[in-house]
């Protein structure tokens, strides 16, 4: 399985939207946006994301899209984010994508941020150097509640 990272293209995005709308990805993510299936607010946000500065990246598994990779944010308080499509979950994809981010992305330190039962992504996380540094409560929209979260942050 070879997996790469790439620019987000225009094509990209209606398969980002199926991702990011998948009902089990959007309760295991649980800290996302208030309506995953709001069509028109998906697209304002990445069109706000393509004409800023952060680093947006398609992540592709033998060529076909599964997913994205971000850092975005203030300097110093920089984030780095992911969304993998279900279909590749367990088959270390996240891993693999989130180390090509880093790789490309000197600067330190970055942040992450996953609920705190969301096992997958703090694996995911501590694999690739982050650690954890504190923990919050914060409202989920895609578990409807308030839940525990972890924040970590890689420092190399």
């Amino acid at each position: 399985m070879e997996i790469a990272l790439r620019a987000v293209q225009d094509d990209d995005l209606p398969l980002f939207f199926r991702q990011m709308s998948d009902p089990v990805a959007v309760r295991m993510a649980a800290f996302g946006t208030p309506d995953p299936g709001d069509r028109e607010a998906f697209n304002a946000r990445w069109k706000r994301l393509r004409s800023s500065s952060e680093v947006l990246r398609t992540v592709l598994v033998d060529g076909r899209v599964a997913g994205s990779a971000a850092v975005y944010g203030e300097p110093g308080e920089r984030e780095v984010t992911y969304w993998i499509d279900r279909g590749y979950w367990g088959q270390g994809v996240a891993t693999a994508a989130l180390r090509a981010l880093l790789a490309e992305t000197p600067e330190r330190p970055l942040y992450a941020r996953a609920a705190a039962d969301n096992a997958a992504s703090l694996r995911v996380l501590a694999a690739c150097g982050f650690r954890e540094t504190a923990r919050a409560h914060g409202y989920a929209h895609g578990r409807g509640r308030e839940i525990e979260e972890v924040v970590l942050v890689l420092e190399d």
